[in-house]
C-alpha cells in the first residue's frame, strides 16, 4: 500500500494546532480501521477533504469493492472535515451516514472527496463522492457529525 503520504493542511490550521502542541498527522489520520483498509488522506481542510483507498483487500465475496469499505472511506473523510470545521475545542462524532452505491469496482484505487453541505455550531454535514480511476462515480454518501465540546481526558482516549 506504499508509503503514507503527507496530508496537505491549510497553514492557519497547522499553526492553530501547533500552538497547542498537537500532531496533526496523528490526529487527522484514518485511524486504526482506515489504516488496515489502506485509507490515505491526501488533502484536508474544512472546505474539502480528499482521500484514497485500494480496492484490493476491501472486497466482498464476488470480488467487488465492499459497500462497507466505501462507508469507512466516506465516514473518515467527512469526520476529518467536521473536526477541522469544529476546531480545537470540538470533537466530531458521526450520528448519521448513508451511502448509495452506483457501480462496482474490482481493482485499482478509489478516491473520495468530501465537501460541506452544512457547517453549523453543533453539527456538520458533508457529501462524499467516491470515484474509480476512470473518474466514474462509485458511491455517493452523506455524513452528519455532532460537534461536541472537548472534555478532560478526550486526548488520552484518542491516543490510547
Amino acid at each position: 500500500m506504499g508509503e503514507p503520504q503527507q496530508v496537505k493542511f491549510p497553514q492557519e490550521v497547522i499553526d492553530e494546532y501547533a500552538a497547542l502542541g498537537v500532531d496533526l498527522q496523528a490526529l487527522f489520520s484514518a485511524g486504526h480501521l482506515g489504516t488496515r483498509m489502506g485509507v490515505q488522506i491526501t488533502e484536508a481542510s474544512a472546505e474539502r477533504v480528499v482521500g484514497t483507498m485500494p480496492v484490493e483487500g476491501n472486497t466482498q465475496p464476488y470480488g467487488l469493492l465492499h459497500g462497507g469499505a466505501s462507508a469507512v472511506l466516506a465516514e473518515t473523510l467527512g469526520s476529518v472535515g467536521s473536526m477541522l470545521h469544529g476546531g480545537v475545542n470540538k470533537i466530531a462524532v458521526g450520528v448519521d451516514l448513508n451511502c448509495t452505491h452506483h457501480r462496482g469496482v474490482r481493482s485499482g484505487l478509489v478516491t473520495g472527496v468530501a465537501t460541506p453541505v452544512h457547517r453549523g455550531r453543533s453539527t456538520a454535514t458533508y457529501e462524499i463522492v467516491i470515484t474509480d480511476e476512470a473518474d466514474k462515480r462509485v458511491c455517493t454518501a452523506r455524513l452528519t457529525c455532532l460537534l461536541r465540546d472537548v472534555r478532560p481526558g478526550d486526548a488520552e482516549k484518542a491516543a490510547g
